[in-house]
C-alpha cells in the first residue's frame, strides 16, 4: 500500500536537474563532452522509438541474463540527472529522469550478476528497513508488462522485471520491490514500487538507474498521484553548465505564461506522451507542409530524445528556409545525421532566424536560441533537427528544443504546457 508522507504540507517537491557532463554534475570529471558520443545514442534513442511504436522489437539481439529535483544530461543522448534519497535510512541516488520509460530502478547489492560502475556506493537493500520484495503472485508484478514490455519471471516466489533500452546493448533485470523514496527533505512515499537490479549491462555509467516518468500504472506520476496530482513539470537548462528543475505537484510559477496542448495518445503505444504539430514557421513565415504530414503518424514529446525527429517532407521544408536565411554564413561539411552546418569560427555575432513550432490548441512556441543550433564541436554549428525514415514515422519533439522552457505535464487535466524562460 503506498502512502505519502508530508513533513511540511507542501503542494509540489522540486528536485534541481543537471546536464550529466556539466560542471554542475556529481558525474563531472572535467572532460570535454563528446558530442559525436550523444548524437550515436541519441540515433539509437530514436530507434528504440520507433520499434515501439511499430510493434518491432529493437533489441532481440540483447543477451538474457511537487517536489523539484535538478535535471542533468544522461544515456540516450543528451539527457538530464536528478537525485533522490533510497530506503530508511535514505541514500542519495543519481537516476537519469525518462518521461519515455515507466519504471524506476537503480542498481542493488549484492549485484548477482552484474553492476557497472556508478559514482555513488550501490544501493544495499539489506541495509535499509523499509526495502520488501514483491511476490510473483501479486497484481503489480502480473501488470509489469504494460510498463516494461517484457513480461516479468519468479525467482523463489519474488517478481523479476527486465526491461531494455534502445541502443541494444543496455538493459537492466532484478527483483520488483518496494522501497521508501525520498524527494525532498519534506516529501517521501512510502511503499513505492521500484527496479532493484541485479545485472545491470550497456552503456549505462556514473549514474545509479533511471527515474521513469511515463504514462502507465508503475511510473512514478501515477505511483504518486494522490499527492501530486498527476502533475508534474521540468526546465531543462539552455546551457550544460547551468541548472534546471524537475517539479511535482503544482510548479513554482516561474514561467508567466504557459500556454497548453492537449495530450494525444499515439495508438501504437500508449505509454508516450503524445502532441499533434499542426505547422512550422521560420522568420515568422509559415512552411509549406500538408497538414496530414503531422497528423497520420502524430507526434511524441521526449525527455531522453536529443534531437527533434521529423518526417522527410516537414523536415525538408524547415531545412531549404533555414538555408536561405542562414545564406550569409559560411556552410560547412554535414556531421551525420545533421545535413545542414555551418564554420561559425570567424563570428562574432551570429544571428538566427526564429523557429516556431504551432501546436493543437492552437498555441505557438518560439524556440530559444539554444534549441535551434547543435555544436558539434567548437568551429561546427548544425541545424538541430534531424529526418525520420519515412513520412510515416511519428515526429519526435527532442530535448534541445525544450531547453529553457517550463514544460508542464498536467496528466490529470489531459494537456502539456510550454512557458518561455522557465529555468530563470
Amino acid at each position: 500500500m503506498i502512502s505519502i508522507t508530508c513533513l511540511e504540507c507542501s503542494a509540489n517537491s522540486t528536485l534541481k536537474l543537471v546536464h550529466k557532463h556539466g560542471p554542475c554534475s556529481p558525474l563531472f570529471n572535467g572532460e570535454p563532452v563528446n558530442h559525436t558520443q550523444f548524437l550515436l545514442e541519441d540515433i539509437a534513442r530514436a530507434k528504440w522509438i520507433r520499434s515501439k511504436l511499430s510493434g518491432t522489437n529493437a533489441v532481440d539481439n540483447l543477451k538474457d541474463s511537487a517536489v523539484s529535483v535538478p535535471a542533468k544530461y544522461g544515456p540516450g543522448g543528451e539527457s538530464y540527472l536528478v537525485t533522490i534519497g533510497l530506503g530508511t535510512p535514505k541514500k542519495d541516488l543519481t537516476l537519469l529522469f525518462d518521461t519515455g520509460s515507466a519504471l524506476t530502478w537503480t542498481q542493488c547489492e549484492p549485484c548477482i550478476v552484474s553492476c557497472y560502475t556508478q559514482t555513488e556506493p550501490i544501493f544495499d537493500p539489506s541495509q535499509s528497513s523499509s526495502y520488501a520484495n514483491i511476490s510473483c503472485s501479486s497484481p503489480s508484478c502480473s501488470q509489469l508488462p504494460s510498463g516494461t514490455a517484457q513480461r516479468p519471471r519468479c525467482s523463489d516466489s519474488t517478481c523479476v522485471y527486465e526491461s531494455r533500452y534502445g541502443d541494444r546493448e543496455s538493459f537492466t533485470i532484478g527483483f520488483f520491490a518496494t522501497e521508501t523514496l525520498t524527494l525532498s527533505s519534506t516529501d517521501a512515499i512510502s511503499g513505492f514500487e521500484f527496479g532493484c537490479g541485479q545485472n545491470n549491462r550497456g552503456r549505462f555509467t556514473g549514474f545509479a538507474g533511471l527515474l521513469g516518468l511515463a504514462r502507465d500504472r508503475i511510473s512514478l506520476v501515477e505511483q504518486s498521484a494522490t499527492k501530486y496530482g498527476r502533475l508534474f513539470s521540468y526546465c531543462l537548462p539552455p546551457l550544460i553548465s547551468s541548472t534546471g528543475y524537475l517539479t511535482f505537484g503544482k510548479g513554482n510559477g516561474r514561467s508567466t505564461s504557459v500556454r497548453f496542448t492537449p495530450i494525444s495518445t499515439v495508438s501504437q503505444s500508449s505509454i508516450f506522451y503524445g502532441i499533434n504539430i499542426i505547422g512550422i514557421s521560420v522568420g515568422g513565415k509559415p512552411l509549406p507542409i500538408p497538414s496530414t504530414v503531422f497528423s497520420n503518424a502524430g507526434t511524441i514529446i521526449d525527455s531522453g530524445t536529443t534531437i527533434t525527429q521529423l518526417p522527410p517532407t516537414a523536415y525538408s521544408a524547415l531545412r531549404s528556409a533555414f538555408r536561405q536565411a542562414m545564406s550569409k554564413y559560411n556552410m560547412s561539411a554535414p556531421a551525420s545525421p545533421f545535413d545542414t552546418c555551418y564554420d561559425l569560427s570567424g563570428s562574432t555575432m551570429v544571428t538566427t532566424p526564429v523557429i516556431t513550432f504551432s501546436f493543437n490548441g492552437p498555441i505557438a512556441i518560439d524556440l530559444d536560441p539554444s534549441g535551434v543550433l547543435f555544436p558539434v564541436n567548437p568551429s561546427k554549428m548544425c541545424l538541430a533537427f534531424a529526418s525520420s525514415p519515412a513520412d510515416s514515422d511519428p515526429s519526435i519533439y527532442g530535448n534541445i528544443q525544450q531547453r529553457s522552457f517550463e514544460v508542464v505535464y498536467d496528466v490529470a487535466g489531459g494537456r502539456i504546457g510550454f512557458g518561455a524562460k522557465g529555468c530563470s
